[in-house]
C-alpha cells in the first residue's frame, strides 16, 4: 500500500478556493468601507463650498446698497418756469391755472 505523502489536490483546491474567497470578501468590504469613507468625505467638502457661497451671497446682499427712491418731480422748479412764460406772454393766465393744476394734481 502506499502512503500518503501529502494533503492531497482535493484538500489543497478547497484550501486555496476557502482562502481565495476570504481574501475576496475582505477586499470587498474593505473597498466598500473606502467608497463610503471617500462620499462621505465628498459631501463634506461639497457641504462647505455651498455654505460658503451662501455666506458670500448673503454678505453680498447685505454689503449692496439699498436701491435709490424713485426721483420725485420737481414741482416748484415747473411752476416757477410756468411763471417766466406767463410773465414773458408766451402763455396766458388760463394756460398757466390749467398747467399749474395738472402738475399739482388738483
Amino acid at each position: 500500500m502506499m502512503r500518503r505523502r501529502g494533503p492531497g489536490l482535493a484538500r489543497t483546491v478547497a484550501r486555496t478556493a476557502v482562502i481565495a474567497g476570504t481574501a475576496s470578501a475582505v477586499s470587498g468590504r474593505v473597498h466598500h468601507n473606502q467608497q463610503q469613507k471617500y462620499a462621505a468625505q465628498e459631501q463634506e467638502q461639497y457641504d462647505q463650498q455651498v455654505q460658503a457661497e451662501q455666506a458670500a451671497a448673503y454678505q453680498q446682499q447685505q454689503a449692496a446698497p439699498p436701491p435709490a427712491a424713485a426721483a420725485e418731480p420737481d414741482y416748484m422748479a415747473e411752476l416757477e418756469k410756468l411763471g417766466q412764460l406767463k410773465n414773458q406772454g408766451i402763455i396766458t393766465e388760463e394756460e398757466f391755472q390749467a398747467k399749474k393744476k395738472q402738475i399739482l394734481g388738483i
